[in-house]
């Protein structure tokens, strides 16, 4: 018989019997789950499969039947013999080895004595007999069969277990079998069996054990097998090419990239690539002169490459197109099908490669537990079409150990951008993301990644090329950089035009309030802020209705006073001319579509008049009017087809209201419009939509209406303009042309020394 020895590590378990010390035999119990106790598991079970048995339901008794065939074939007789024991085995199982019937018998003889000490009567040890010698027949032949070979047969046990089982797994053992009892349920049962542990010792795996999860167990186990059998069909013919990551490297990236591949490793069937991401700048006087070597070196060593900077834009609708992909019923024929799409028929072995690195990202992207199957495909075929988009810059006549280059400057925003780089890094391609910015996120994680992290930060939008136009910066500029960021980083400072995106925020006030905010900096009004570089401003959105105490001179002085050199004031409604109001002949169908403000279209019309614009003034122009679009503030959007009319009177606005766009700084005074109505002539809807789109951008609006009359709150949806009832309605009053011309901007003009004394005038 053979000594349960003590495992000095689990993988002891899968040494052949020549390469143990005694010549010894293992029988643990595992009680608690983590990492380590999932992999032993899985590989001690598919060794079972392999070369002995599972057991998941427990040993059933024998049947009538088993019973009736045995007396049949070995009789009643039954003697406590060893000798007797063995004759029967010889006749019971005849494929036996000699050695290993032997070692058997004496094995069940001990066990049997056992339970005779214990004060079992003659009748109940031959039954246990019995049922012994039925499980070896009828469980356990093909295992039995196996003891004495070189590769020790294994028994996997899941669940609870009575006396009698772990009387046979005992005897087993000790005729020459590994035995693991997988107790997915806890111990309790167990112990009631064998109270004090002895007979199956706890393995124990490095870290905390912790219960075992919710279904583990033999059934989990096939599933997982089942999975890893549809693995290797979908990897396929493996290449015969290995990639060795980083391993090469000797610290300073960039001057290890620079590396010819060939004097990378000395083995001709490996190729040895790098995955980087150096953060920061070690000197940001020399970093952009550093790239500019690299870049160079990289080009006339003759290495293919492909610079990306900021962004690797999103698939266009003709790139998946291309895919023609179809509706994936599992995870498995979405990836058979997309990675069809790749085709080298310069190189199998490159192929091979994609395949293998496909299989691999998509199965790591998979095991977020919010992914589905659609956001997978998603997922997969941004990776595929990007693939697609770069492949022959970087793998056209692949042929080892050519290794090309993949450098990306800003850091990856999205999840889908760091999945292609981890996708690319399996490749055979240099990856390198380069964030000298500190102050960017870089979304990529991966436990190959290598990283180099500096101290200092710049900004670097572009990657310094000979045809790029390099710029290099002096130290004065840098020092000067870095004194702005002191000074302007949550100080309450702002440098000019420190920000290009902002929201209005309309601000309910009382009456008296408006001549106080009027003329304030976004600043210094209530409710202002800066979160994530965008300015949220405080605006005025407001309608004065009536003449208080009827005092038409201290009225109108009170309008005089809200006029700056920012003021727009309109006299006359209304003040866009339905006649002129698409004068450039604006194509507004292919301007707008599918809800969606079609920016590029905009940008390359012949009509388009803002591009003298800085470009994130333009940018924020079409922002807002697809957030003025998406409001539905206007009365008819996207239900009589007004939002064609939105996009063709914001793209032809008065020239004097781009000019204050232009200047306008987030952060300091505001453009204002001052809108007097004292007719009965009504407002246009087009002013309505001017008026809207104003506030949407940051304008302050102000209706002065001494009449009362609805005039713009007519054409919106809902009430988004702040009504001051301040007096008595009055009609038909004249104008003041408060020393500006209607309808046009600028100071008024200079009082004279008789109004300055009077404070009258008109």
């Amino acid at each position: 018989m053979l000594e349960h020895n003590k495992l000095r590590r689990p993988d002891d378990y899968f040494l052949p019997m020549d390469k143990r010390q005694e010549k010894s035999v293992f029988f643990y119990r595992i009680s608690g789950y983590n990492k380590e106790t999932d992999e032993f598991i899985l590989k001690y079970y598919n060794a079972a499969l392999k070369n002995g048995t599972v057991i998941d339901k427990g040993i059933p008794n024998p049947t009538g039947d088993n019973l009736s065939f045995f007396n049949d074939m070995m009789g009643q007789q039954f003697y406590l013999d060893k000798d007797f024991i063995e004759r029967s085995m010889a006749r019971w199982l005849p494929r036996m080895k000699v050695q290993a019937r032997g070692d058997l018998s004496e094995a069940l003889f001990r066990a049997l004595s056992s339970l005779k000490k214990m004060g079992k009567n003659d009748n109940v040890v031959k039954n246990a007999y019995i049922k012994f010698m039925c499980w070896l027949y009828y469980r356990f032949e093909g295992v039995v069969n196996r003891i004495g070979n070189n590769d020790v047969p294994k028994i996997l046990y899941e669940g609870s277990i009575g006396r009698y089982e772990l009387i046979m797994l005992t005897v087993l053992c000790s005729a020459g079998c590994d035995i693991v009892l997988l107790l997915n349920h806890g111990e309790d049962e167990y112990l009631s069996v064998d109270p004090r542990g002895a007979i199956a010792p706890k393995l124990d795996f490095p870290d905390d054990m912790k219960p075992f999860p919710e279904g583990y167990g033999i059934a989990y186990l096939k599933e997982q097998q089942h999975k890893a059998d549809a693995l290797r069909k979908l990897y396929g013919e493996p290449p015969t090419v290995k990639r060795c990551t980083n391993a090469w490297l000797e610290g300073k990236i960039l001057e290890d990239i620079k590396k010819p591949p060939v004097t990378r490793s000395k083995d001709p069937n490996l190729y040895c690539n790098a995955f980087c991401r150096i953060n920061g700048a070690e000197d940001k006087v020399t970093y952009e002169n550093e790239l500019y070597r690299f870049y160079l070196e990289i080009k006339n060593g003759g290495r293919t490459f492909c610079i990306v900077e900021n962004e690797i834009t999103i698939p266009t609708a003709e790139e998946i197109a291309r895919l023609n992909k179809r509706n994936y019923t599992t995870k498995e024929d979405m990836i058979r099908d997309l990675i069809g799409k790749v085709k080298c028929p310069f190189d199998v072995q490159l192929e091979r490669i994609i395949r293998t690195a496909f299989v691999d990202i998509v199965n790591e992207m998979s095991e977020d537990r919010s992914m589905n199957l659609s956001k997978l495909t998603g997922k997969a075929v941004y990776i595929i079409c990007w693939l697609l988009r770069y492949f022959d810059i970087l793998f056209k006549n692949w042929h080892m150990p050519f290794v090309s280059v993949f450098i990306y400057l800003g850091g990856c925003r999205t999840d889908n951008e760091a999945y292609f780089l981890k996708f690319l890094a399996k490749l055979p391609c240099d990856v390198l993301i380069l964030v000298p910015n500190l102050n960017t996120r870089c979304e990529l994680s991966d436990k190959l990644l290598f990283e180099q992290n500096n101290v200092q930060s710049l900004n670097l939008s572009s990657f310094p090329t000979e045809s790029g136009g390099i710029r290099m910066a002096t130290v004065a500029y840098h020092a000067e950089r870095e004194l702005d960021e002191i000074m302007y980083s949550n100080s309450g400072m702002y440098r000019n035009f420190q920000y290009s995106k902002a929201n209005a925020v309309t601000l309910r006030t009382m009456y008296e309030e408006i001549s106080i905010l009027w003329d304030q900096e976004m600043r210094y009004r209530p409710n202002f802020s800066t979160v994530d570089n965008i300015v949220n401003m405080p605006v005025i959105f407001a309608k004065v209705s009536g003449v208080k105490d009827g005092d038409l001179v201290k009225y109108w002085q009170g309008v005089r006073s809200l006029i700056n050199e920012d003021t727009i004031v309109i006299t006359s409604a209304p003040y866009i001319d339905y006649n002129v109001r698409n004068a450039l002949g604006i194509n507004t169908t292919e301007c707008f579509k599918n809800g969606k403000v079609q920016k590029n279209k905009i940008y390359n019309g012949s009509y388009y008049q803002y591009g003298m614009l800085r470009p994130e003034t333009q940018e924020y122009i079409l922002d807002k009017l697809q957030i003025l679009i998406d409001s539905r503030i206007i009365a008819g959007t996207f239900a009589d087809g007004t939002e064609y009319n939105i996009v063709s009177q914001i793209l032809n606005m008065p020239t004097e209201i781009v000019r204050l766009i232009q200047k306008f700084d987030f952060t300091k005074r505001n453009p204002k419009v001052i809108y007097i109505n004292t007719s009965e002539r009504p407002i246009s809807s087009a002013d309505a939509i001017l008026m809207a789109y104003l506030n949407v951008i940051g304008f302050d609006v102000l209706f002065f209406v001494p009449t009362g009359y609805q005039t713009i709150e007519r054409y919106f949806t809902k009430p988004v303009v702040d009504e001051h009832m301040i007096g008595d309605y009055m009609y038909d009053l004249p104008v003041p042309n408060f020393g500006i011309p209607s309808g046009s901007t600028g100071k008024p003009a200079k009082k004279t020394w008789i109004q300055k004394i009077f404070k009258k005038g008109k």
